[in-house]
C-alpha cells in the first residue's frame, strides 16, 4: 500500500531527526501531507490502492506523534475521535478545508485528498499562535485556578456557589423595589459610607474636643478598611453579577472591587456601635429624652440606610453585607475592650508608640495578590498611613504640650474660642490639608522614581503584579488622580453630582466582572440542564427554589452584546466583554509609598500641626 509506506517513511524519517518540541516537527508534517495531498492531484484515483483499514491512516499518524511529541497519551483520545470520526465519513459529505469547494461522497472508500485535508485540520490545531493567557491554562473558568494559591482558590470556591444563588433573588427584589425615590435616595445616602466622607470627617474630632471619639473612628475605619479588602483580594469573590441586576451609584471605582465582604457595611457598623455606647455614656447630658431617642433612631437610620442600601443598589448581596456586619462588630469590639490602654500608651512618653510605624509597613506588605486589577490595595495603604500619622501625631503633640487626661489631646473650650476660632480652626486645618496633598503628592513622584530604578536594580522593587516599575517609565502624568479617595476638587464634584443624583449600569465593570460573566453563564447553562423545565408557547418557567421565569431568566437574557446576538465561544466572548468596559489607568510603583507618606501626613497636619497653631493663637 503505496500511501501507508509513505507515512511509515515520514515517521522513520521524523525519527532520526530526534526532534522533541512539541510544535516544530508539525509545520514539517503539514507540509510532507500538503506535498502528497498536491501529489494526488495529477495522478488517477485508483480505489485499490486506498488502505484496507479507514483508520490505518490514522494509526501511523499517532506512530509519527507518538515518535516526535512528548505526552501522546494526551494525544490517544483526540486520535481516536479522529478515527471514528474518519468511520463515520464514510457516508456523509465531506468538506475539503484547501478548497472553497464542497464534494459529496457516497462509496464507502474515501479519497486520500479528503483524509489529508482531515488530518492537516487536525494538525493545524496544535498550531494555532501561542497565547500566553489562554495557551498556559488561563481560560475563563480556570482564570483564578490558575492565578491563586490552591488553599485560597478552595476558599473562593466553597463560597462562590452562595453568591451565584443570591443573583436571581437579589435581582427580582431589585425589579419590586426599585422607584425613582429610591434610587436617589439610596445613590446619595451611600456617600455617608465611601472614604472621601471619613477622611473629610476625621479631623473634625480632633479639632472640636472629641479626641477619644475620634481615635476610635480612625480604628475602626481604618482596620475595617484594611480588613474588608484583605478578604477580598485574598478571596477575588465577584459582585452580584450584573445583568440581571443594575447597580446604582454615584462612585467610579466601588464596581472596580470585589465583594465579599462590604467595607460599607462593615465602616457603618462600627460607627453605629461607637455612636450607641456614646449616647448610652452621655445619656444625662441630653436636655431631654426625646433628643436622647431622636439621637438613636438618626443613628438607626443611617446603618440601615446603607446596608440595605448596597443591596438596593446591586452593588452586594446579602452573604458580603453579613461579612461586613460581623467584621464591624468585631472591631468595635477591641477597640471597645482594649481602647483605654491604646489611648494611655499614645499619650505617654514611651517610645513604644512609634512601633506603629514598622506595624504598619509590615501590614502593607503581607497584603495579598489579587487574580485582577483591583484597587483594593490603595485602600488599605491609605488608611494605614492614617493610623500611623495619626499615632505619632498624637505621641509627639503631647509630649510638647502635655495634656491631663485620654480623653482631648487638643484643648477645646468652646466658650473660648467663641463662633470666630470654631471657624478659624475649620478654616486653617481645611486649608493646610487641601495645600499639602497636591504638593508632597507631586514632588514625591518626581523624586521617587530615579531612587526605585536605583533600589530596582540591586533586586529591591516593589512586588506588587498591577504596578508599572520605576524602569519602564520615565515620569509619571502630573494630574494622576487617586484611584478611588478623594481629591480637594472633589469636594465640589459632589455637588454636582446631586442634580443627576445616580449612574445605573448594566453589564460588566471591571476584569473580575468579565470573568465572572463568563464562568456565570456556563454555570446558568448547566443549571438549566439540571433544573429547568422547558418552558412552551411563552409558559412561564420555573428555577431551583420555585423561582418563575421573571427571578430566573434564560442563559441568553444575561449575556447578550451590544447587538443582542448571544456569543457562544468563550474567546469571543471575553475579548468582546473586556471591550466593553474601561481600561484601568496605569498604576505606578511610587504611587504606594506616596500614598503611605500623603496620608500619614494629612493625620500628621490634624493632630500635631493644627494643634500647635490652635495652642499658639489660643482659639
Amino acid at each position: 500500500m503505496e500511501e501507508q509506506a509513505q507515512i511509515e517513511s515520514l515517521s522513520a524519517s521524523a525519527s532520526s531527526s530526534n526532534l522533541h518540541s512539541p510544535t516544530a516537527p508539525v509545520p514539517a508534517i503539514a507540509a510532507a501531507l500538503a506535498a502528497q495531498s498536491e501529489k494526488n492531484k495529477h495522478q488517477p484515483k485508483n480505489p485499490k490502492s486506498f488502505p484496507s483499514s479507514p483508520t490505518s491512516a490514522t494509526t501511523s499518524l499517532h506512530s509519527i506523534l507518538s515518535t516526535i511529541i512528548p505526552n501522546t497519551h494526551k494525544m490517544a483520545d483526540e486520535t481516536s475521535d479522529l478515527a471514528a470520526s474518519s468511520r463515520a465519513s464514510s457516508t456523509s459529505t465531506v468538506t475539503s478545508s484547501t478548497t472553497s469547494s464542497s464534494v459529496t461522497t457516497k462509496t464507502s472508500p474515501e479519497p486520500l485528498s479528503s483524509r489529508s485535508s482531515s488530518i492537516r485540520s487536525f494538525i493545524n490545531s496544535y498550531q494555532k499562535p501561542f497565547n500566553k493567557d489562554r495557551d498556559a491554562g488561563n481560560r475563563p473558568l480556570d482564570h483564578y485556578k490558575n492565578r491563586l494559591p490552591p488553599f485560597r482558590n478552595r476558599w473562593r470556591n466553597a463560597i462562590l456557589p452562595i453568591i451565584r444563588w443570591e443573583t436571581p433573588i437579589l435581582a427580582a427584589i431589585q425589579r419590586k423595589l426599585r422607584n425613582p425615590f429610591f434610587d436617589i435616595y439610596f445613590a446619595l445616602s451611600a456617600n455617608l459610607g465611601t472614604h472621601n466622607f471619613y477622611v473629610l470627617m476625621l479631623p473634625v474630632s480632633f479639632w472640636y474636643g472629641h479626641s477619644e471619639f475620634g481615635r476610635s473612628l480612625v480604628f475602626v475605619l481604618a482596620f475595617g478598611v484594611y480588613v474588608t479588602n484583605f478578604i477580598k483580594d485574598l478571596l477575588c469573590l465577584p459582585r452580584p453579577l450584573s445583568p440581571p441586576l443594575h447597580r446604582l451609584t454615584m462612585s467610579g471605582s466601588a464596581a472596580l472591587e470585589y465583594g465579599f465582604p462590604s467595607t460599607h457595611t462593615a465602616n457603618s457598623v462600627s460607627v453605629f456601635m461607637i455612636i450607641v455606647y456614646a449616647l448610652f455614656d452621655s445619656k444625662d447630658s441630653f436636655r431631654s429624652s426625646t433628643t436622647y431617642q431622636l439621637a438613636h433612631v438618626f443613628n438607626i437610620l443611617y446603618v440601615a440606610t446603607i446596608v440595605m442600601g448596597r443591596v438596593y443598589c446591586g452593588m452586594h448581596g446579602f452573604l458580603d453585607v453579613i461579612g461586613g456586619a460581623i467584621i464591624g462588630i468585631l472591631l468595635w469590639l477591641i477597640r471597645h475592650i482594649y481602647g483605654p490602654a491604646m489611648d494611655a500608651l499614645i499619650i505617654s512618653s514611651s517610645y513604644k508608640a512609634l512601633w506603629v510605624v514598622p506595624f504598619v509597613l509590615f501590614l502593607v506588605r503581607v497584603h495579598p495578590e489579587p487574580a485582577d486589577d483591583c484597587p483594593c490595595f490603595d485602600d488599605g495603604v491609605a488608611f494605614m498611613g492614617v493610623v500611623a500619622g495619626t499615632v505619632v501625631g498624637e505621641w509627639h503633640f503631647t509630649n510638647t504640650f502635655p495634656v491631663t487626661s485620654t480623653s482631648n489631646t487638643i484643648p477645646f473650650e468652646i466658650t473660648q474660642a467663641g463662633l470666630f476660632g470654631i471657624f478659624l480652626r475649620f478654616f486653617i486645618g481645611s486649608l493646610l490639608i487641601s495645600v499639602w496633598k497636591p504638593v508632597i503628592k507631586r514632588a514625591l513622584h518626581e523624586a521617587l522614581p530615579p531612587l526605585f530604578r536605583y533600589l530596582e536594580k540591586g533586586g529591591m522593587s516593589m512586588p506588587r503584579k498591577f504596578f508599572m516599575p520605576a524602569s519602564q517609565y520615565e515620569e509619571i502624568p502630573p494630574s494622576l488622580p487617586d484611584s478611588n479617595l478623594f481629591e480637594p476638587e472633589n469636594i465640589t464634584s459632589i455637588f454636582k453630582k446631586v442634580g443627576r443624583s445616580r449612574g445605573d449600569s448594566v453589564g460588566p465593570q471591571s476584569q473580575a466582572d468579565v470573568y465572572e460573566s463568563i464562568a456565570y453563564r456556563e454555570y446558568q447553562k448547566q443549571k438549566e440542564i439540571n433544573h429547568r423545565k422547558p418552558a412552551a408557547n411563552g409558559e412561564d418557567c420555573h428555577c431551583e427554589g420555585g423561582l418563575t421565569s421573571s427571578s430566573c431568566l434564560p442563559t441568553s437574557q444575561y449575556f447578550k452584546g451590544g447587538d443582542d446576538a448571544v456569543i457562544d465561544d468563550d474567546e469571543e466572548t471575553e475579548d468582546k466583554l473586556m471591550s466593553q468596559i474601561p481600561t484601568p489607568r496605569v498604576r505606578y510603583d511610587v504611587e504606594v509609598v506616596t500614598k503611605l507618606i500623603v496620608y500619614a501626613g494629612i493625620a500628621l497636619i490634624a493632630v500635631d500641626l493644627c494643634g500647635v497653631i490652635f495652642v499658639t493663637l489660643g482659639i
